[in-house]
């Protein structure tokens, strides 16, 4: 899972640096409301994913916890929110 994070994460970070026209994560970089756009894809996929538990619907529930993981990675690179820091933040919880 690890590798999967950090190889999301640095497509993500290239994104913000290249800008690709064609690309949905750099639209989020450029985008006039940019983290407005991030944020309020958060709460969005948030309400998703409480529906789909509620549904006890499990592929619904696994699609929506990687929209959030996403929004959530992209947000952290907004913010210079490195990837180590997450991860040290997760370990100090164990």
């Amino acid at each position: 899972m690890d590798d999967v994070l950090a190889d999301l994460f640095a497509v993500i970070e290239d994104r913000k640096e290249t800008l690709p026209e064609d690309s949905y994560t750099a639209s989020l970089f450029t985008h006039e409301k940019g983290e407005n756009a991030v944020l309020e894809k958060l709460g969005e996929e948030t309400t998703e994913l409480v529906l789909a538990a509620k549904d006890d619907d499990r592929e619904e529930i696994a699609h929506e916890s990687a929209d959030i993981v996403y929004h959530l990675l992209v947000l952290l690179s907004m913010k210079d929110v490195d990837l180590a820091e997450l991860e040290a933040e997760l370990e100090a919880r164990r």
